[in-house]
């Protein structure tokens, strides 16, 4: 499932109230992003990306022509540098948006930016009405659930082996 990553505005001193504004970064390879890579960060409006994709184009180029590189190793570096773009695009989103002061509120699962968003409100107005959550309800959208919840099958310490040393290294105090 795809993991989304929720990012708000709150520069300026704007409140996290205006839920229209708020941003979901879908984590993973951004396909249009390797294909068409300055159509797509001219799009998103990713300006500083844009230039650097253009600085670091043209000089890679530039220095593999002067070093005598045929065409065809040029090509191949870069289909890599758009294979590399693909997968950098969601952290690119991510650093402009930090740059313009956004902050990262959540992280969300869902199947598609749909069901992601409906599981974020969800939670969101949960959180934000006073609603009491159940730690042990299941949502496949938090994190799983940790060794202190009460009730789950992995709640009790692991025991020790009966010498009382895992491995090489013995309890703590122990003679050497």
């Amino acid at each position: 499932m795809p993991v989304y990553t929720v990012h708000a505005p709150v520069a300026n001193g704007a409140d996290l109230a205006a839920t229209d504004k708020f941003v979901f970064v879908r984590d993973g390879f951004h396909f249009w992003a390797a294909v068409a890579g300055v159509i797509w960060l001219a799009w998103h409006r990713l300006w500083l990306a844009l230039i650097g994709w253009f600085v670091l184009t043209f000089v890679i180029d530039y220095a593999l022509a002067k070093l005598g590189v045929g065409r065809s190793a040029i090509f191949f570096v870069d289909l890599v540098l758009m294979v590399l773009l693909g997968l950098e695009a969601a952290t690119l989103q991510r650093w402009t948006l930090s740059r313009r002061r956004w902050r990262q509120i959540d992280i969300v699962v869902g199947d598609d930016a749909e069901a992601a968003e409906r599981r974020f409100f969800a939670r969101w107005t949960a959180r934000h009405r006073g609603a009491v959550h159940d730690q042990r309800s299941v949502d496949r959208g938090a994190p799983p659930p940790t060794r202190d919840v009460p009730g789950q099958s992995f709640s009790k310490p692991p025991s020790m082996p009966q010498g009382g040393i895992i491995g090489l290294f013995p309890e703590p105090g122990g003679t050497r």
